[in-house]
């Protein structure tokens, strides 16, 4: 982006100028980086990427520059430049990148700690009563003047490894206190409390994530999450947009793809350590998810993905993103 002397600019233009410079400094190389403080990441993509399957931790995206589109059942969300994206659970879905080399596409991500979270709620109990509407899994929001105020100072502790260690966790929480007291604050809040269908279903998708490979099924999830089948299967569509076992299906196979591109599996030794006792049976579903076999899917992610790039990306267990 063609830089224009801050004089010149509004205070937002001017702010967002300042991100951008802060991530030429931070991460000048396409893919994610892990930034020096735990669970916030780095997101670059100077170029176009088409629409594909990843999968999300539950985490908060503020883009400082370019766009994306993501897809969630029959629903659109697009976030760009000066909005941020609330994930309160893992969502599986698909997404596109608008970028150039001129204007990359840059985010910034913050795993949602829900330790951090209840200490908060706790501090917030006399201030905030129980969420009125059946909460979803994800939002998409303008950025305020305020929460824009605090990405910034974390980029900008992020420039030195002291101010990181020091300051970083100070202004996560901010950032994090932020969200919570927003509009899109009692996802995370239902999610965390259980309060309505919404944290029981949120319950049943940390269950899923810890044990994946194991014998699931939707029997078990619903007892789990004491509920009927019939309100389980029923609420966790509304929730994901997918029924409980096609999302247990979905998990399987975003792990099998990791085990490929980091560790160097073959598809058989893939499909084996994520559950599947049919490898022919992955290869088929692997293609219908990702669109082509694992073999080739593996050399399109180490094609498109430059090898340092790769490796940030790659390593975020147990969810498979792209920047």
């Amino acid at each position: 982006m063609t830089s224009i002397p801050s004089s010149s600019l509004s205070p937002t233009a001017a702010a967002q100028q300042r991100m951008v410079k802060l991530f030429d400094t931070l991460a000048p190389t396409e893919g994610s980086t892990h930034a020096c403080l735990d669970g916030v990441r780095l997101m670059r993509s100077n170029r176009p990427l088409p629409r594909m399957p990843v999968m999300y931790e539950p985490s908060i995206v503020i883009v400082c520059q370019g766009r994306k589109r993501g897809y969630l059942g029959g629903k659109t969300f697009h976030y760009d430049a000066q909005q941020y994206l609330v994930m309160s659970v893992p969502l599986p879905f698909e997404c596109e990148t608008d970028a150039t080399p001129d204007e990359p596409f840059l985010a910034i991500s913050i795993r949602v700690d829900l330790g951090v979270v209840a200490e908060l709620l706790l501090m917030l109990n006399d201030t905030r009563g129980a969420a009125h509407d059946e909460p979803r899994g994800i939002y998409s929001t303008p950025l305020d003047p305020t929460l824009g105020d605090t990405v910034q100072r974390l980029l900008e502790a992020l420039v030195s490894p002291l101010d990181a260690r020091i300051l970083g966790p100070g202004i996560v929480r901010e950032i994090c206190y932020r969200v919570l007291t927003g509009e899109q604050g009692d996802a995370i809040r239902a999610a965390l409390t259980h309060q309505h269908h919404f944290g029981r279903i949120a319950k049943a998708l940390r269950r899923i994530h810890a044990d994946y490979e194991g014998d699931l099924d939707v029997d078990l999830l619903a007892r789990e999450a004491g509920m009927s089948v019939a309100v389980f299967h029923a609420q966790f569509k509304t929730v994901t947009a997918t029924s409980p076992m096609q999302y247990v299906k979905t998990t399987r196979l975003h792990h099998a793809r990791l085990l490929m591109v980091q560790d160097g599996l073959n598809a058989g030794a893939a499909a084996a350590r994520v559950g599947y006792e049919s490898a022919s049976q992955f290869s088929r579903e692997f293609k219908r998810l990702f669109g082509r076999s694992p073999v080739d899917e593996v050399r399109r992610v180490r094609t498109v993905i430059e090898t340092p790039s790769l490796r940030s990306v790659t390593s975020q267990r147990p969810f498979v993103t792209a920047a």
